[in-house]
C-alpha cells in the first residue's frame, strides 16, 4: 500500500464513530440456477431488502482483472489521482461524500455507465493505462449488467407481473440512467486511538436506484440495519454479490419490498474495495406502484415522480436522510 495515496485523517471530528456490532450469518443465500430462485429472491426482499448471489457466471477473470486495475489507480500519488476529480458527480473523490457535508474514510471512482455521458474527470481515470483498465470496467459492467437483468426477470416472475421485462427494461433501455462505483477504503492505523470503535467508512443510507449489486474483496466492514433497527456486520465474500432493494424499487412495489440501511466501516490493518452497480432508470422514467402488484382497493404510498425528480431531491440530500419522505402520500395531506 502506498501511504501517500491514503486519506489523511484530518476530518476525524467530523466523521462519527460508533461502537462494534455484532456478525450476521442470515443474510439470505440464493443459487442463481436454482429452479426456486424466484420465490426465494422475493422472500429475501420482504424480509431483508438484501441477499446473497452465489453460482452467478460472472468468470473471477473479470473480477480480478478490474480490482487489479482499480487498486492501481488507488495506488498513485494524490496529485495523480486530484486530476481525475473533483467529482461533478462522476470522476474521482477523497473523504468527501456528495455536496452536503457527508465525510468518510474512502476514496472513489464515480462513473456514469452510458459512455455518451461520459465526462472528462471520468476519462481522465484510464489515462495511466487506458486500454487495460477501460476494458477491465466493460468487461465487468456488461456481465454485470446481465446478470442484475436475469435477477429482475426472476424477481418479475416470482411477484406473477405480466411482462418479464417489467423491471429489466428500465437497465436495459439505452437510456438508462445507471452508474458504477468502485470504493476504497485504506487501512486505518488511528483506530487503535478510538478505543476500540469504529470509524466510519461510507455513512448509513440507502440507495436511490431500483436495484445495487455489490461486490467486495475478503475485507469486512459491510453492515446492514434490519428492520428492528439492530445494525449487524455482513460477512465478506469476494466471489458473491450481494444484491439489494433500491428506494426506486420500494416505491414499484408500494412499500411490499423495502430498501435496506446500510454502511461501511474502516479496518485498521487491510484495505476494503468494492464495486457497486447501481441500476436505474431513464430520466424521465415515471416511479409509481406497479398496478398489478395493487390489490383491489390498496392505495398508493406514494405520489407520482420521475427517477430525474428524485435524483435531484435525494442528491440535495444527506447520506442518512430519509429521501423517500417528501414523496409518501402521507405527507403532503
Amino acid at each position: 500500500m502506498v501511504v501517500a495515496s491514503q486519506p489523511a485523517l484530518n476530518h476525524s471530528s467530523l466523521i462519527k464513530t460508533c461502537k462494534p456490532t455484532s456478525l450476521f450469518t442470515g443474510i439470505p443465500v440464493v443459487d442463481l440456477s436454482d429452479p426456486e430462485a424466484k420465490s426465494l429472491i422475493v422472500k429475501a426482499f420482504e424480509e431483508f431488502g438484501i441477499f446473497k448471489l452465489v453460482n452467478h457466471g460472472i468468470p473471477m477473470e473479470f473480477i480480478t482483472r478490474l480490482e487489479v486495475e482499480s487498486l492501481r489507480f488507488f495506488n498513485l500519488p494524490q496529485p495523480e489521482k486530484d486530476r481525475a476529480g473533483p467529482p461533478d458527480p462522476f470522476g474521482y473523490g477523497s473523504k468527501r461524500i456528495g455536496p452536503n457535508g457527508d465525510v468518510g474514510w474512502i476514496e472513489y471512482i464515480l462513473l456514469n455507465t452510458n459512455p455518451d455521458v461520459m465526462s472528462h474527470k471520468s476519462l481522465s481515470i484510464f489515462q495511466q493505462s487506458p486500454e487495460i483498465f477501460h476494458s477491465a470496467v466493460n468487461d465487468y459492467l456488461s456481465a454485470v449488467k446481465k446478470m442484475t437483468c436475469e435477477v429482475l426477470e426472476l424477481i418479475a416472475d416470482g411477484l406473477g407481473l405480466e411482462a418479464r421485462n417489467m423491471l429489466s427494461r428500465f437497465l436495459r433501455n439505452e437510456k438508462s440512467d445507471s452508474c458504477f462505483r468502485l470504493n476504497h477504503y485504506p487501512p486505518c492505523p488511528e483506530l487503535q486511538a478510538l478505543s476500540g470503535r469504529n470509524l466510519i467508512g461510507f455513512g448509513e443510507h440507502t440507495d436511490p436506484q431500483i436495484i445495487s449489486v455489490l461486490r467486495s474483496n475478503n475485507t469486512s466492514g459491510l453492515q446492514i440495519c434490519l428492520r428492528d433497527g439492530t445494525w449487524v456486520s455482513v460477512p465478506p465474500d469476494r466471489s458473491s454479490f450481494f444484491i439489494n432493494v433500491g428506494d426506486s424499487l420500494q416505491v414499484m412495489t408500494n412499500g411490499r419490498f423495502k430498501s435496506v440501511k446500510h454502511r461501511v466501516l474502516a479496518d485498521n490493518t487491510n484495505p476494503r474495495i468494492s464495486m457497486i452497480y447501481f441500476g436505474g432508470p431513464p430520466l424521465n422514467e415515471k416511479i409509481v406502484p406497479l398496478s398489478s402488484l395493487m390489490a383491489e382497493g390498496e392505495e398508493s404510498l406514494y405520489k407520482e415522480f420521475t427517477w430525474w425528480e428524485y435524483k435531484k431531491s435525494a442528491y440535495k440530500s444527506r447520506l442518512g436522510d430519509y429521501r423517500l419522505g417528501p414523496f409518501e402520500k402521507a405527507a403532503s395531506q
